[in-house]
């Protein structure tokens, strides 16, 4: 039986329902095509990141930045989607540099010395576009005054708001999905700044999959896009379409980790 794993966005319970409604339709479209072992239900016994390298994966989620490094030649791509939130442009997205509400610091600059939250360290939109903004600032390959990891976007959040860090970068796809369904966990925060924008986080399956596999995986997600039942799935998940990205238009991802850019470290 393959492995599908969709769980990169699911903040809440509307966003859980709407992507089992999504692969609801995805693994009809894919059992009409012929293709077997397809799963009735989304993967939940998987931690997120441990079903990207299981060889019985079908279709799972993945931040640009492991895809561009830890999974290198190890997964295949299947497409990269677009979301419609603020901040997203086609397949491109980028995250929002937030502080409390009521912080005296009003640039980026101003975060100079201070103590920053990240999710991960190896989280494209919560450090390595971090580390990209403040870069021109930086001095002697250092900016912060102390970076604290906190595991994830929501706990990012919390020690802004809490006051354990002063800034944090968050995703613009998971801000405006907390703003939309949870809004009293970004209640007291302030946007100072944006990030670089980046490829979002693509659709993958095993580095065993056919071309026929991701050509019909494709097909799927392409049908999902435009098949009229599903508008209130796509209006909830802030899904407009799909893109088809190269390896090769994550390879810049790579430069974010350079030591020309400042270690997101004292």
């Amino acid at each position: 039986m393959h492995l599908v794993s969709i769980a990169m966005y699911l903040t809440s319970r509307p966003l859980a329902e709407a992507t089992a409604e999504l692969w609801s339709f995805l693994r009809h479209y894919l059992l009409h095509a012929g293709l077997t072992g397809v799963p009735e239900t989304l993967d939940q016994t998987v931690a997120y990141d441990e079903a990207w390298l299981r060889p019985n994966l079908l279709l799972s989620q993945t931040c640009g930045y492991p895809f561009a490094t830890s999974l290198r030649g190890r997964v295949r791509l299947v497409a990269t989607p677009v979301y419609s939130h603020p901040g997203c442009n086609g397949p491109l997205m980028r995250s929002f540099i937030i502080v409390r509400e009521n912080s005296s610091l009003r640039v980026l600059e101003d975060l100079r010395g201070t103590t920053a939250a990240i999710n991960s360290p190896d989280s494209n939109s919560g450090s390595n576009l971090f580390r990209a903004a403040v870069a021109p600032l930086a001095r002697n390959g250092r900016f912060f005054g102390r970076i604290i990891e906190t595991g994830s976007h929501g706990g990012s959040l919390a020690a802004v708001i809490e006051g354990r860090a002063e800034s944090a970068a968050i995703d613009c796809i998971t801000l405006e999905n907390i703003r939309r369904f949870d809004p009293a966990q970004v209640e007291g925060i302030r946007i100072i700044a944006e990030t670089p924008k980046a490829p979002g986080l693509p659709f993958i399956t095993s580095g065993d999959a056919s071309s026929q596999t991701i050509l019909l995986l494709r097909g799927a997600l392409h049908a999902a896009i435009r098949e009229p039942s599903l508008a209130a799935m796509r209006a909830t998940m802030g899904l407009a379409d799909s893109a088809l990205l190269s390896e090769a238009d994550y390879e810049p991802l790579l430069s974010l980790a350079g030591d020309a850019l400042p270690p997101l470290r004292p």
